[in-house]
Order: structure tokens, then sequence, then C-alpha cells
């Protein structure tokens, strides 16, 4: 490698003012850090990211455009191999696009000599089989592969991928550790806050009018409750955060919304500070799950499904199927019992969040037996 420093540039959807994604971004961050401590090897990431300046600002790492293609070459040249994910970056459910540029920089990478590891991503919705010879054939030369459910290894498993080269680990950000930067959460009182993570996907806003309702149910059923919604897609969900507050009328004095978070440390603190957290988005289902906080899921996309399974629950509503009462109904159960189910789902996150380790154990562990050689 030429150096005892070992460069690694990190691709993924970093930089858009989305804390799900930063969210990852950190995690992977922190694993390489702790791995590389304990394994003796430096590792120096570069991030491939919409916003440079501010991905270099908020994490101390150097940074590149991903779309720039000078900026972009240049990362790969300097490092020493390149880690795509985490995160559902091969799906082509919101572009056509999006499958053709994650496997483009990969097999640049390639190209370039530079080992490629893929980090606990989703695969999938692939609606588009001639993607799927185009993601075997980079995949089979990467040098690690892990996923983050048993789903997204059957999809691989449909494209012809041997499964042995698969390795199904959790979301990297159930390895997030909560690391307070100071951020105000809010002011303590009496009460408990339940916090909101929601997000525009019918076109009628059919989910949110239901959600509305079952908010308001909860709101009339438990006086000492706050609502606290939590965008973390900015600044889209932020609006449809407002969709939802503005239809409950009268309740409107028992709900706020945190603006303006992006920092994952932050937002991370936002749901440890709940009692119960209802979320669309699913890296506010796993942030709170990490924080042992009960959660109700509205699924939008199979891979809520997926991580709630996980954990041995299922979503209370859909968005193509959502009983507002049943909901209601479900976000109140878990409230009352909030204690009982972190007490009976801590082993099932805590074996989750030791297992979230392992993409950078495998990735350090590389890096390690290849200096020593």
């Amino acid at each position: 490698m030429g150096s005892s420093v070992v460069k690694i540039v990190l691709s993924g959807y970093y930089g858009s003012d989305n804390s799900g994604d930063e969210a990852v971004l950190q995690s992977i961050l922190f694993a390489l850090q702790e791995q590389s401590e304990a394994q003796g090897i430096q590792i120096e990431p570069i991030v491939l990211s919409a916003n440079p300046e501010k991905t270099s600002a908020m994490y101390g790492v150097k940074a590149y455009h991903r779309m720039k293609p000078g900026p972009l070459l240049r990362a790969l040249r300097e490092a020493d191999g390149l880690i795509s994910g985490g995160g559902s970056l091969l799906q082509d459910a919101t572009s056509s696009k999006t499958i053709p540029y994650y496997l483009a920089v990969l097999k640049l990478a390639q190209w370039l000599g530079k080992p490629a590891f893929i980090y606990s991503q989703g695969i999938g919705p692939v609606g588009r089989p001639m993607f799927f010879g185009w993601i075997r054939s980079v995949f089979q030369r990467c040098a690690y592969v892990s996923v983050r459910d048993t789903e997204s290894a059957d999809l691989l498993g449909r494209m012809r991928l041997p499964r042995e080269r698969i390795t199904v680990v959790p979301d990297p950000v159930m390895g997030l550790p909560l690391r307070v930067n100071g951020a105000a959460v809010g002011a303590p009182g009496a009460g408990r806050t339940v916090g909101v993570s929601v997000r525009f996907w019918n076109e009628d806003r059919s989910e949110l009018e239901a959600l509305s309702r079952s908010l308001a149910l909860l709101l009339a059923a438990h006086p000492d409750v706050r609502l606290r919604f939590l965008p973390f897609h900015l600044p889209s969900d932020e609006v449809a955060s407002q969709f939802v507050i503005d239809r409950l009328g009268d309740h409107g004095s028992r709900v706020e919304m945190a603006r303006g978070v992006v920092h994952p440390q932050d937002m991370l603190a936002q749901v440890a500070a709940c009692d119960l957290l209802i979320g669309m988005r699913l890296h506010s289902l796993i942030y709170a799950a990490s924080q042992y906080v009960p959660m109700v899921g509205i699924s939008y996309d199979p891979k809520i499904d997926q991580f709630l399974h996980r954990l041995g629950m299922k979503a209370a509503a859909s968005t193509a199927s959502f009983d507002a009462e049943a909901f209601a109904e479900e976000a109140q159960r878990l409230l009352v019992d909030r204690e009982q189910w972190a007490a009976s789902s801590r082993a099932a996150i805590d074996e989750l969040k030791a297992q979230a380790q392992l993409p950078a154990q495998r990735i350090v562990s590389f890096y390690k037996q290849k200096a020593q050689k």
C-alpha cells in the first residue's frame, strides 16, 4: 500500500441533509475508528459527498464531490479501497439512475485495482431485470459483501450471486453510540414525549390524514402526552410534519417540531429523549431501537417491515392500509408498556448492536492481513 495509513473512500448518499444517511456515515466512521484502534491499523476515510465542505466540517474527514467526475476519480486514485454503503443504494424505486451511479463508482474502483467492500446495504427493490447481471458482475469482484437483512441476501441470490459470498448483518446505525454534543433536546418537564417521523408518500396524503386522526386520539386519551415531530430529510419532512400538525386542531399547544436537525448525534439525542417513537423513516425506527425506545412503524417500503421483523415486530400500519383507531390503540399500548417492551427487547437489540460492528471488523482485518504479508 506504500504507506502505514490506509485510505478508504466511502460512497453513499451523503451530504444531502438526510439525517438517516448521515447516521449511516457516522456509524461507519465510528466503527472503522473503533476497529482500527483495536487492530492497530490507521484508517483515513475519504467521503464522497454532495456537499464536501459541510461533510468535512461535520465529521473532520477529507471529502470530495460525489457527482463531479474529476474529484471522484482523484479520490479513488489516492485511496487503498472503496466502501459502498450502507443504506438503500441499489434500488430503482426512486430513480432508474441510482443503481447505475453506485455500480459505476464500484466498477471504477475495480478498474483501478482497489478492493471494494459492500457495507450493510439494503438491496432492492430492483424492478428492472436488466440490472441483475450488472449487480452480480460487480459484486462478484468485491472483496466483501454484507447486506442488512435476509431479504436483500435472497434478492442477490435470485440474481445468482453465490449465497456463501453474502454476509447478513444489521444496519450500521444500530451500532451508533450516543455521544452528546450539547444540543438542546427541549425543556424538561412533566409528561411524556412521543416522537413522530413522517414523510410524504401517497399522492392523496391519505396515510398522513389517517395518522393525524390517530395522533388526535392519542392526545385525547393521554393529557400528559406531547408530540415532537422529528424531520429526517430536510426540507421535505418538515413540510410533511407541518401537514400533520395542521390537522391536529385544538391539540396544537401540545405539539412541536425539531427544526434544522441534521447531525446524527443531535437527532439521536432527540429520539433518546422520547417515551415512544412513531416512524415512517427507517432510521427513526433504528434510532429508537438503539436507545431502547418503543416504536410504532408505518411501512411504505419493505425495508421497514424487514427491520421490524428482526425485533419480532410488525408495522402497525402501511401507506396502503391504515386503520387510524387500531394504530392509536397500538401506540397507547406501547406507551403504557414502555418498560416491559424495553426489557423484553433488550437482548435482541444488544445482539444487533454487536453484529453491526462486523463489516468494519472484516474490512480492517483485510488490510491488517495485507500489511503483514
